[in-house]
């Protein structure tokens, strides 16, 4: 297995937050109906839980070396584990993506502060 990528990202959860606020309709289009699923807790939890997974659609295309709008964000998904690990799945033009590129897993972790989210996500084939 060789690395073929990897993607870091950070955002500001207070500005994502704002954002999320001001254009209600705009997590229908980042998120998938699983990712907004599991927000529960106070608003500031769920910017946080948001901010990070949006943190970690952004890393893995910048894993794959696609360029901001090649790969749409709901073709991106995180879903977390049982144990509450996070794992990154593609669907539709992002998989056709990773399968040109010869990518068959990944690696992802996600963290935060108050005041940051982060996500780094590595992109795992046999090229």
């Amino acid at each position: 297995m060789s690395v073929l990528g990897i993607g870091l990202d950070l955002v500001d959860i207070e500005r994502f937050a704002r954002v999320l606020d001001r254009r209600p309709g705009i997590a229908d289009r980042l998120f998938t109906s699983g990712e907004t699923d599991v927000t529960h807790g106070s608003p500031a939890r769920i910017a946080q839980r948001l901010a990070a997974r949006f943190a970690a659609k952004e890393a893995a295309m910048k894993s794959l070396g696609a360029g901001f709008g090649a790969i749409g964000f709901t073709d991106v998904e995180v879903v977390s584990l049982e144990t509450g690990a996070p794992r990154i799945e593609m669907r539709r033009r992002a998989q056709e993506v990773a399968v040109s590129r010869g990518v068959t897993s990944w690696l992802v972790t996600l963290t935060h502060t108050a005041t940051t989210a982060a996500a780094c996500v590595v992109a795992l084939g046999d090229r």
